[in-house]
Formats: structure tokens, C-alpha cells, sequence
């Protein structure tokens, strides 16, 4: 999600060691943040993390990299300046609806929809190591709908 002009991010149970609370995750939801120039990250926890100070470490080198930069080349930063739109009006354009599959279920066999869903489940996992959740999300409910329709 793109949303402009966050300049507070805060990360609740920061050290619930998991998926959304991985290193690499913190690091993500942190960069919100890093796009505004006054940009803070609160992480609330009971105790720090190996993966709450990896991530706070990569932020912080990563930081101390872009001002050294900024000061060689005399930039000052700024924050985008970008109109908030309906996050949900940005699919409305694509011509298939919500939920509509793109497979024809009846040139698939009864034989191959398991083979097929265990496909979409594969893609749907590395979608989601990748961060793409909203793809995740998408073929979830492609699963979804195949079940209901075939009834398996």
C-alpha cells in the first residue's frame, strides 16, 4: 500500500517474533516512515529481538548512508508531495471483477483441480514471502472460488 505522506509509523507488539515481525518485515513497515523526511518508527515490545535490532541496525546504516549522500551533494530532503487517493479505487480500472477467475474451470478436468490448486497455493505462498499481499490475497480467493464451484 502507498500512502503518502506518513510520517509516524507504529508497529504494536514489535517483538511477537513471527511472519508481520520478521526482520525483514520490520525493515518494510519501517520504510513507510523513511519516506517523509520528518518520518519517526514507535515499535512497542517487552523485550528487544534479534530481529527488532537487525532491523533497526540495517534502518540505521541505511540512513547514515543516504545523509552522508545528501551532505556530499548538497540535497536537502523532502517529502513527496502526492494527492491520498481511495487505495481501493486503483483495481476498479482492470476489467475482471473481484473474486472472477481467469481459469475456465470447465476445460479443467476433475483429475487436475487438485493439481491446480495445489499450483495456486504454491504461488500464493511465494507471494506472500515476496510481501506481495494483496497478490497473496488475490489468489487466495482464487482458491477460494475454485473450491465453491467444484465443490472439493
Amino acid at each position: 500500500m502507498d500512502l503518502p505522506e506518513v510520517s509516524l509509523v507504529v508497529i504494536l507488539d514489535a517483538d511477537k517474533e513471527g511472519f508481520l515481525r520478521s526482520e525483514t518485515s520490520l525493515i518494510q513497515t519501517m520504510g513507510r516512515a523513511a519516506r517523509h523526511s520528518e518520518g519517526h518508527v514507535v515499535m512497542y515490545a517487552d523485550k528487544m529481538t534479534g530481529s527488532m535490532k537487525r532491523a533497526i541496525a540495517e534502518v540505521s546504516r541505511r540512513r547514515s548512508i543516504q545523509e552522508a549522500y545528501n551532505r556530499a551533494h548538497h540535497i536537502t530532503p523532502q517529502s513527496i508531495k502526492k494527492a491520498v487517493k481511495d487505495v481501493y479505487l486503483k483495481g476498479q480500472h482492470k476489467k475482471e471483477k473481484p473474486g472472477k477467475l481467469s481459469i475456465d474451470l470447465k476445460k479443467v478436468s476433475d483429475e487436475e483441480i487438485p493439481v491446480l490448486i495445489k499450483e495456486l497455493e504454491a504461488k500464493m505462498e511465494l507471494a506472500a514471502r515476496n510481501l506481495e499481499f494483496e497478490k497473496a490475497a488475490e489468489i487466495r480467493d482464487q482458491i477460494g472460488e475454485i473450491r465453491k464451484r467444484t465443490k472439493k
